[in-house]
């Protein structure tokens, strides 16, 4: 091929060269951001699915947050509701302790019942002073709501968990087996009474206690001496014609009562029942109810129920005491505390906290609320009752329950919530950083490339000036 001047070359070199330019600024702003797609036409495909992972992305970070204050909230509730755990066992060691008076002075047992009220307005300050960022946590505030709760139906009514519909449930109850307490029976014959000192060892849901009953003894003084240890045994004798019946002062297949005759026991005549005999150990009857058609055998009168979503207790008033008794009430489709565990309202999930204030915790057939043992109450310790013990152990029980259930939401919803969503936004972040995230080490080979040819591109481009200007020279 001849000479000539011409700037093909040139011109090619140059589009080499810019090209390559604008390879090596591409590169330079992938390295530089950290990111393959800086603008659309990088990868228009893989640009809108990195911005959807990205929302999801979003979308966990803010339920992950969601969870978390969720989680704290409910450690809050824990830790409070641990505290009046600690406090009510040393109210029940105080109770215990003054049940047998017989070693303590007026003065112990006064201060006794002063600790105990002490503790008692120690626990209602901690349901009304418990709060998280502002909202009140155990005075009953986040209660689900209901309505229709007759007198002497359903008592001490509470609700741990409802679903979210919208609409009102009705709770229809029916009594199938009415529960009944622990009973024995003494026969004296009438007007007869025992012809020697006799010894009885009583035993009841709270203990054995051992009772003597003086010579000449009618039913009616038998029966006085059994309950002078009911705060121990908590067996109360009543008199039932020439019958000293003995009987738990609470129902259900968890009370019993026996009684055994150490020594003496006859009376002084030859009649029928010439001996007080021993009373074998007999237990009470757990109530059977339906509860919107599935049959529930309690725990005595107290019910529990769980079906759709909702999660109940109530103990049955007197109005429920007989087999076909029957009442309802309303759950409303509000209340609670209302926590989204995922990243949409589909998972939300609704959990009621009551009141642990003193007047709601006991109650059931315990026989009374905690607030009953403070001074100048039915069941403080000058009463010498034998329910002051029951009680405070239903209120341990109703503590337990509480917090069972807001440890049990806390586990396997809430933390349960946070495990699964830090799985996923593992995987979403990876698979996002597949699609959008720079390979450095592919960018710096690239770039180390891009170097090569722009340095070779720009020594060409001087050859071939070079080139043009020796065809000029000939002309000189």
């Amino acid at each position: 091929m001849g000479l000539t001047v011409t700037n093909t070359n040139t011109l090619s070199l140059l589009n080499i060269i810019n090209r390559t330019s604008a390879n090596q600024s591409n590169t330079l702003q992938q390295l530089s951001t950290g990111y393959k797609i800086n603008k659309g036409s990088d990868n228009p495909a893989g640009l809108i699915a990195m911005e959807s992972l990205g929302a999801e992305i979003t979308a966990v970070n803010a339920a992950l947050d969601n969870n978390q204050r969720a989680d704290s909230m409910l450690a809050v509730a824990d830790g409070a509701l641990t505290e009046v755990s600690s406090l009510l066992s040393d109210i029940e060691s105080l109770v215990a302790a003054s049940a047998s008076d017989g070693g303590l002075s007026a003065a112990e047992k006064a201060a006794n019942q002063s600790q105990i009220d002490s503790a008692i307005s120690t626990i209602s300050r901690i349901a009304n002073a418990t709060s998280f960022n502002g909202k009140q946590l155990l005075n009953g505030a986040q209660g689900i709501q209901t309505t229709g709760v007759g007198a002497n139906t359903f008592n001490d009514l509470k609700v741990y968990s409802r679903n979210q519909s919208t609409s009102d449930l009705t709770v229809t109850a029916t009594v199938k087996t009415a529960a009944t307490s622990a009973q024995g029976t003494f026969t004296i014959a009438a007007g007869q009474t025992l012809s020697s000192q006799t010894t009885v060892a009583v035993t009841g849901t709270l203990g054995t206690a051992t009772v003597t009953i003086g010579t000449g003894s009618n039913e009616t003084a038998v029966a006085a001496a059994i309950n002078t240890a009911t705060a121990l045994t908590g067996v109360v004798a009543t008199v039932d014609g020439d019958d000293v019946n003995l009987a738990t002062s609470g129902q259900g297949s968890d009370e019993y009562v026996s009684a055994t005759v150490l020594s003496g026991g006859g009376i002084t005549a030859a009649a029928a029942g010439t001996q007080l005999n021993n009373i074998s150990r007999t237990e009470g009857v757990d109530a059977v109810v339906t509860v919107n058609g599935s049959d529930i055998t309690g725990d005595g009168t107290d019910i529990f129920y769980s079906a759709n979503g909702y999660s109940l207790s109530f103990s049955l008033g007197t109005s429920l005491d007989a087999a076909t008794d029957t009442s309802n009430f309303t759950l409303k489709a509000s209340g609670g505390l209302t926590f989204q565990l995922g990243v949409d309202n589909t998972t939300r999930q609704t959990i009621g906290i009551d009141t642990t204030a003193a007047y709601a915790l006991g109650g059931g057939d315990s026989g009374g609320h905690l607030s009953d043992l403070s001074s100048g109450g039915s069941l403080d310790l000058a009463q010498n009752s034998g329910n002051s013990l029951k009680v405070v152990r239903k209120a341990i029980s109703d503590v337990a329950t509480a917090r069972g259930r807001i440890g049990g939401f806390q586990k396997f919803q809430v933390q349960t919530s946070i495990n699964s969503l830090n799985s996923a936004k593992t995987s979403l972040t990876d698979a996002k950083s597949v699609i959008a995230d720079t390979d450095y080490a592919v960018a710096t080979s690239e770039l180390n490339r891009q170097s090569v040819l722009l340095n070779s591109g720009i020594s060409l481009l001087g050859l071939a000036n070079q080139q043009a200007a020796q065809i000029l020279s000939l002309l000189g």
